[in-house]
């Protein structure tokens, strides 16, 4: 009788560790993915990974994006990245790594005409741009040029590609190869989704998923970085909850002075939706009570 692969057990390629596993291991799978996301740039042929290895003490630090770097026959630095989540200073962090992997290429003294371009391909687990005229575009190209006019551009130093995969899974506007890559990336547990995926490259990224998938120590260590990425998220929260509750209090004190201790817990246990919403009656009632709704 015919059996159907179990995919529910596959590890996910946007877990970073699976990620750079899956990239850092097989050369041509990056060429291929980054040729897809620059496929109006001339053709990369050969790449060398800088990073190949992965710090164990990497696997559960936290605000850490295990990234793969790499130079191509030209000299082209690359920092390819999946980022699942956003950061609130996302873009200049994203800037600061960019600029620098240029700087890093020279030492001082050395001419700046031996820079080779620094580029970044960051393929994102959620939708950076949600302004109502960015919803039907999901492949995006950052380069220094003139704001008023945007067709000259100032040298190739700099560059980096954004794939807002959710988008552009959705939208389907990105090329052939760039959208097997992602449907790979946003469907890989889905047996007759994959099965129709023709792109060769994409098909040797699902089997070398297949492979981490069935090793014990690969799942593991998958499972550490998701934890720490589920602590880090944690901590975020956490963090932005405290951040209310603080400014909560500090116009509770401003109104109605000191705070009774039934006040103090119960900011402290409350979720950002309960504090956003005791903000709100602050504004329309008369008495503290009446901000707690405390009968």
């Amino acid at each position: 009788m015919m059996t159907t692969e179990n995919t529910s057990t596959l590890l996910d390629p946007k877990n970073d560790y699976v990620f750079k596993r899956l990239f850092a291991e097989v050369p041509r799978l990056l060429i291929a993915l980054i040729n897809a996301v620059r496929a109006d740039e001339p053709e990369t042929i050969e790449l060398e990974v800088l990073n190949p290895k992965i710090d164990p003490e990497e696997l559960a630090g936290k605000y850490i994006i295990l990234d793969v770097q790499a130079m191509d026959e030209t000299g082209k630095r690359y920092n390819v990245e999946m980022q699942v989540r956003r950061y609130n200073a996302w873009s200049a962090r994203s800037a600061f790594y960019l600029a620098r992997m240029l700087s890093q290429q020279l030492e001082q003294g050395e001419d700046y005409s031996e820079l080779k371009p620094a580029i970044g391909i960051h393929l994102l687990d959620f939708d950076l741009f949600k302004a109502p005229d960015q919803q039907n575009q999901s492949v995006w190209c950052f380069e220094m040029r003139d704001r008023h006019r945007p067709a000259v551009r100032l040298g190739k130093e700099l560059q980096l590609n954004l794939i807002e995969l959710r988008k552009a899974d959705k939208l389907g506007l990105a090329s052939k190869e760039l959208s097997a890559w992602v449907t790979f990336f946003e469907h890989w547990q889905e047996e007759l989704t994959m099965a129709n995926i023709a792109y060769e490259p994409v098909k040797e990224a699902l089997a070398k998923v297949k492979e981490l998938s069935a090793d014990e120590e690969a799942r593991r260590l998958a499972f550490v970085r998701e934890r720490a990425l589920h602590d880090e998220a944690s901590l975020m929260k956490d963090a932005k909850t405290q951040g209310e509750a603080q400014m909560l209090e500090k116009m509770l004190r401003f109104r109605f002075g000191e705070l009774p201790s039934w006040a103090i817990d119960n900011l402290a246990e409350a979720d950002i939706p309960q504090l956003e919403q005791w903000g709100e009656q602050l504004l329309q009632v008369e008495t503290l009570e009446q901000v707690f709704e405390v009968k």
